[in-house]
């Protein structure tokens, strides 16, 4: 049963499948692709893996590209997974509906596993990455991209201008749907990261089976990578 939060992200982003991998990097300066690849990059090369939150698919293809032989991309939103099939139409991506709260796998199904832009919008993060620790094999390794905030003080003061006045500005250029995507994004990221530090998030990794965390801020803290191996 989707909770209030999953039920307002799912209605969110459900009118901009079309526009969204434009639309990310123009509000990310460009850097948006970019941590995706250094999300791919922390996995092994080849094998079976599960994108959790695929969307569009742009991890997906990352993956592909990476040399990924068999990729399923879940997301629990059917226009962001129709976007997803068309663009990546003859590549070995399955794409699937489905929750990351309630994966429909059986235990240690995958090689490796990512996830995008997931955890600010489930009711438990913690239970929600022991549940995709769940559907990895031991020894697989798994990768989670978060936006992130800015930890120089100056840096977050330009952050919190940005995502505050102009992010909703540019979104209101694109859309209606755009312009409270604008306005959703800064609070609700903040938010997140007030309640939930990077200690906390390193915790839930180790709590959920996973060893040798490690984590990486990107683009002065805008993004940030947190990457670890399944335990046996």
């Amino acid at each position: 049963m989707d909770s209030p939060r999953t039920r307002h992200a799912r209605r969110l982003f459900a009118g901009i499948g079309g526009s969204y991998d434009r639309m990310g990097a123009i509000l990310s300066f460009g850097e948006d692709p970019r941590w995706r690849r250094f999300l791919v990059s922390r996995l092994e090369p080849g094998g079976s893996t599960l994108d959790v939150a695929t969307g569009t698919g742009l991890v997906a293809r990352e993956l592909v590209r990476s040399g990924a032989r068999r990729i399923v991309g879940l997301d629990p939103s059917e226009p962001m997974l129709r976007q997803g099939r068309q663009r990546s139409a003859g590549l070995p991506v399955n794409f699937v509906l489905g929750r990351a709260e309630e994966l429909p796998f059986a235990d240690a199904t995958f090689d490796a596993l990512t996830v995008t832009y997931l955890l600010r919008y489930v009711d438990d993060p913690g239970t929600t990455l022991a549940e995709l620790a769940r559907v990895i094999r031991p020894d697989g390794i798994a990768s989670s991209l978060e936006f992130g905030v800015p930890p120089n003080p100056f840096w977050r003061t330009c952050w919190r201008l940005y995502t505050r006045v102009a992010m909703p500005a540019i979104g209101r250029l694109a859309s209606r749907d755009w312009y409270e995507v604008g306005r959703f994004l800064g609070p609700s990221i903040e938010g997140f990261w007030r309640r939930y530090p990077l200690e906390t998030q390193v915790r839930w990794w180790r709590e959920a089976g996973f060893e040798h965390v490690r984590w990486r801020r990107l683009s002065l803290g805008g993004g940030v990578v947190i990457w670890g191996v399944r335990a046996r």
